[in-house]
C-alpha cells in the first residue's frame, strides 16, 4: 500500500495527548527535589528497596519522586517533603520497579491496546515491549499506526517494535498486506518505536535476502534493536548466520541449549511464559544450574489470551513461575526489568529504581508469592489491591479497520471437501500434529478412508479435518489438510479469524456441514471465533476490530473467550489453552507442518507439500 502522508502526524498527535516529560526537561527540578531545595510530589517512607542494579535489598528506604520521575532513593527523604508532598507508607514491604514485557503481542489477548494496559496495570506491568505484526497481516503498515497511536495515549509506557515480516513467509502464504523496507524506514521516525519486530523470516536472513536485509540495516541506521525468531533447533552453521544478520535476541527457544547458543553469541535469550508456551523452566537451568550471567536473559510473555490476564495474571505470573521452578528472586526480577530496559537502549529511562528514571514503582508483601499491592507507573498511583484506578483512553478506530472478513461467497459443504483419486478406498494423508503448550507441530502421516470420493476425518484415531479461509481479498478460496491432538468427537467445527501470521481464517472440525456454518458466521460479526456443535452456535467471541481484536474490557471478553475453550471441552478437547493452539495452525515460520492459503506447508524445507502420500 501507499504511505498515508498523515502517519507522522497523527503518531505526534497520540503522543501530544499523553505526553510525558523526557528527563532534559525534568532535571532541573529533579536536582532540586534530590538536594532538598524543591518538594517532591510523591515520598514512598520506609520500604525495602530492591535494587536491580546490584542485587541487594535495602531495608528502611525512601523514594522522592517528582514529574513523573525518580529524584531521590536512601534511607531518608524528609528533606524532599513539603506542604503538598504525597506521603505513602511502604510499612516495610518490597519496593520492586514495575514489570517489563519484553516480547509480546497485544492482539493475542484479543483487546485493544487500551482494554489490554487495563487489564495488565494491575498486575504490575507498568512498560511492555510490543510486536502489533498481526493486525500489519491485515491492515498494513496503517493498522500498525493506530495500535501504535492507541499505545502512546495510555498511563504506562508501551513500546512498538515495527513489524518485519507480513507475510512471515513470501510464497506459502498470502497476507492482507505487504510490509516493506520502506514501511519500516518511515516507522523508524514515529514516537514510540524501540525497533524491528521479530525477524520470522529467517531462511531470508540466512540466504541475505536484500528486503530482510533493507528492513535491518533501516533499524540499525535508526540505532534501534531488531527482535529476532529463530524457530529451528539447527544450531550449526544456519543459526551463525542468522545471529551474523543482525537480529538481537530470541524467544523461540525451548530448551537449555537454544538460550546457551544464543547469549554466547550476544543475542538475549528471551524466555517466555504466556498462555500456552511454557518455555521457560527448560531453559532458566542455563542460569539456574550451569551458572550462566542472568544478563543475557530476559523474561516476556509472546501471547497472552484474556482469560489468563484476568484470573492468573500477565508478567507477575511469569516471574513467579520463575522463582518457582529455581530462579533466585532477585535475579527473576532482573529478567524482567532491567535485562529488558538494557536491551531496549532504554537503562536510563525505566527498568529500576534509581534517579533519574520513570517512577514506575511496585508496593508487594513478598518477593516469592509477589502479590501486587499498590502500582505507580510515571509517578501516578495506578493500580491498588488488583483494582485499575486510571482510564486508558480508546482510538477511534474507524469502520474499514471493523470490516476486515471478506469471504466473497457464502460457503458450504463442498468447499471443505477432500477429494481421493478415483476409485481409492484408503489414501496416505499428511498430518499436522499438535504438540501441547508447545509452539512446534510435528509432521505426522495417517491412512484415512474414501467415502463417495472423498477423504475421511477419523476421531476414533484423534484426526479432524482443518481448512483456512481466505478472508481478506474475497477469493472464496479454501485450503484443506488435517489435523491432530484436539481430540474432538461427534458432528463439530470451531471458526477463528485469529489465524497467526497471515490471519485468514482457520476452521478445525470433523463435519463439513459444521465447518462451512462457523466460517459464514463469523462473515456475518467481522471476525472472532466461533463453535458449531451438531449445527448449533454454542460459543462465540466477536472480535470486530482487523478480526482480531474487541474493544470490550478484559473481563468480558475472556468471559467469552472461556466459553469458546468451555465449548471445546464440550466437542472432545481437554488441551490447555487448545484455542491458541488452533490460532497457531497457520504460522507458515515454526516447523514443522502447517496450513496456508496456498496449501500446505512443511516448515522444516519451507516448501508447500502435497497433502496426500499414497492411495491404494
Amino acid at each position: 500500500m501507499q504511505l498515508d502522508s498523515s502517519l507522522t502526524t497523527v503518531s505526534t498527535w497520540a503522543m501530544t495527548k499523553n505526553s510525558f516529560p523526557s528527563w532534559a526537561e525534568s532535571a532541573p527540578r529533579l536536582i532540586a527535589v534530590a538536594a532538598g531545595r524543591a518538594a517532591a510530589d510523591t515520598v514512598i517512607r520506609n520500604g525495602q528497596w530492591v535494587n536491580v542494579h546490584t542485587r541487594e535489598i535495602l531495608p528502611d528506604q525512601s523514594i522522592a519522586i517528582a514529574d513523573g520521575r525518580i529524584a531521590y532513593v536512601g534511607p531518608d527523604a524528609s528533606h524532599c517533603v513539603g506542604e503538598n508532598t504525597e506521603i505513602i507508607e511502604a510499612h516495610g514491604r518490597f519496593m520492586i520497579p514495575g514489570l517489563c514485557d519484553g516480547h509480546m503481542h497485544i492482539e493475542s489477548g484479543m483487546l485493544t491496546p487500551a482494554e489490554f494496559a487495563r487489564a495488565v496495570i494491575p498486575h504490575g506491568t507498568t512498560s511492555m515491549f510490543t510486536d502489533p505484526h498481526e493486525i500489519a497481516n491485515v491492515l498494513g503498515i496503517e493498522g500498525v499506526r493506530m495500535m501504535h497511536d492507541e499505545a502512546l495515549l495510555q498511563p504506562i509506557n508501551i513500546f512498538t517494535q515495527m513489524p518485519s515480516c507480513a507475510p512471515s513467509a513470501p510464497g506459502l502464504e498470502t497476507t492482507g498486506y505487504e510490509i516493506t523496507p520502506e514501511n519500516v524506514a518511515e516507522a523508524m521516525t514515529w514516537p514510540g518505536i524501540v525497533g524491528l519486530g521479530e525477524m520470522m523470516n529467517f531462511p531470508g536472513v540466512i540466504h541475505a535476502d536484500p528486503k530482510m536485509l533493507a528492513e535491518m540495516a533501516a533499524t540499525q541506521e535508526a540505532g534501534k534493536t531488531i527482535g529476532g525468531h529463530y524457530a529451528s533447533p539447527d544450531l550449526g552453521p544456519n543459526f551463525h548466520a542468522y545471529a551474523a544478520g543482525g537480529p538481537a535476541d530470541d524467544h523461540e527457544g525451548t530448551c537449555e541449549a537454544d538460550a546457551v547458543k544464543r547469549v554466547r553469541q550476544g543475542m538475549r535469550a528471551m524466555m517466555r511464559f504466556g498462555s500456552a508456551w511454557y518455555d521457560v523452566e527448560s531453559q532458566i537451568t542455563a542460569v539456574t544450574e550451569k551458572g550462566l550471567d542472568p544478563r543475557g536473559f530476559i523474561l516476556c510473555t509472546d501471547d497472552c489470551h484474556s482469560g489468563t490476564l484476568t484470573q492468573d495474571g500477565h508478567m507477575n505470573r511469569a516471574v513467579r513461575h520463575a522463582i518457582d521452578v529455581g530462579c533466585d528472586p532477585l535475579i527473576a526480577l532482573q529478567m524482567a526489568t532491567i535485562n529488558t530496559a538494557t536491551h531496549f537502549g532504554l537503562e536510563r529511562e525505566l527498568g529500576s529504581i534509581t534517579p533519574g528514571r520513570r517512577a514506575d514503582v511496585i508496593l508487594t508483601s513478598d518477593l516469592h508469592s509477589l502479590p501486587i499491592e499498590l502500582v505507580i507507573a510515571r509517578g501516578v498511583t495506578v493500580a491498588k489491591d488488583g483494582e485499575c484506578l486510571v482510564t486508558c483512553p480508546h482510538y477511534d478506530w474507524p469502520d474499514h479497520a471493523r470490516q476486515t472478513v471478506h469471504l466473497g461467497k457464502q460457503l458450504s459443504a463442498p468447499d471443505f471437501a477432500i477429494p481421493a483419486p478415483e476409485g481409492t478406498a484408503t489414501v496416505k494423508a499428511k498430518v499436522i500434529g499438535i504438540v501441547e503448550n508447545q509452539a512446534p507441530t510435528k509432521a505426522l502421516s495417517a491412512v484415512l478412508q474414501v467415502r463417495d470420493g472423498l477423504v475421511q476425518p477419523e476421531t476414533e484415531t484423534d484426526i479432524a479435518q482443518v481448512a483456512l479461509v481466505e478472508r481478506h481479498r474475497g477469493t472464496g478460496s479454501v485450503a484443506n489438510g488435517f489435523v491432530s491432538g484436539f481430540g474432538y468427537q461427534g458432528d463439530m467445527a470451531m471458526a477463528s479469524t485469529v489465524a497467526h501470521d497471515s490471519h485468514q481464517m482457520i476452521v478445525v472440525g470433523t463435519c463439513r456441514e459444521n465447518m462451512a456454518l462457523a466460517a459464514n458466521r463469523l462473515g456475518e460479526v467481522s471476525g472472532g471465533m466461533v463453535i458449531f456443535k451438531d449445527g448449533q452456535e454454542i460459543a462465540l467471541v466477536e472480535l470486530p476490530i482487523a478480526g482480531l481484536m474487541s474493544d470490550e474490557p478484559a473481563k468480558e471478553v475472556a468471559i467469552k473467550a472461556q466459553g469458546i475453550v468451555d465449548g471445546m471441552r464440550a466437542c472432545g478437547c481437554t488441551l490447555n489453552n487448545a484455542n491458541i493452539q488452533h490460532s497457531f495452525l497457520a504460522l507458515v515460520v515454526i516447523p514443522e507442518l502447517r496450513l496456508s492459503d496456498l496449501g500446505l506447508v512443511d516448515v522444516v524445507k519451507f516448501e508447500l507439500t502435497d497433502l496426500l502420500e499414497s492411495t491404494t
